[in-house]
């Protein structure tokens, strides 16, 4: 099978353990695997975020953050958020940061799909609008990241569940 289309299986220790097909993995009983997520800050600051398309499998709709994905077996993380933030978003970055390297989360959609993934976070730096995929993100905002704080605080159900448990952390991360 082509590399392209498999996510790496994790054992509870988070260690490597196979590969599994990437649209047969997440389901209602999704293996843990190996993802990440990204935060995307312009010049001025502001931090990228995105609504999932409309057609996404979990999390249809939700408001989220800049990015996420899955590496290849074998690709380097900030590769991979590289790759990502191209194909998903038409996005070239600058610098990309490892803010929370042990971040691991299971939560499950309404529909029942379950995310089950050790997934680093990392913030990136870009200079451009987005020009999305409309299979990935149907829209797209620059926020204070401010604001995004007091939306997590306030609305935790208004986003992805993994970006309501990131968020905090971050916060904390980014403080001067």
């Amino acid at each position: 099978m082509d590399s392209e289309d498999l996510v790496i299986l994790l054992d509870e220790a988070g260690r490597p353990s196979g590969t599994a097909p990437r649209e047969a993995t997440h389901h209602r009983a999704t293996p843990l695997h190996q993802a990440f997520s990204c935060y995307a800050f312009d010049p001025a600051g502001r931090v990228l975020l995105t609504r999932r398309a409309l057609t996404k499998r979990a999390w249809p709709g939700v408001w989220t953050n800049s990015w996420c994905g899955h590496p290849r077996p074998g690709e380097d993380l900030e590769d991979a958020v590289r790759r990502r933030a191209g194909q998903e978003l038409g996005l070239g970055v600058g610098a990309v940061t490892p803010k929370i390297p042990e971040f691991r989360y299971r939560a499950v959609d309404d529909s029942g799909v379950v995310e089950n993934e050790v997934c680093p976070v990392y913030t990136a730096a870009v200079e451009a609008d987005p020009v999305p995929d409309p299979a990935e993100v149907v829209s797209w905002r620059w926020v204070e990241w401010s604001a995004v704080v007091d939306l997590v605080r306030l609305t935790p159900w208004a986003v992805s569940p993994w970006m309501a448990e990131q968020v905090p952390i971050l916060d904390r991360e980014l403080a001067p």
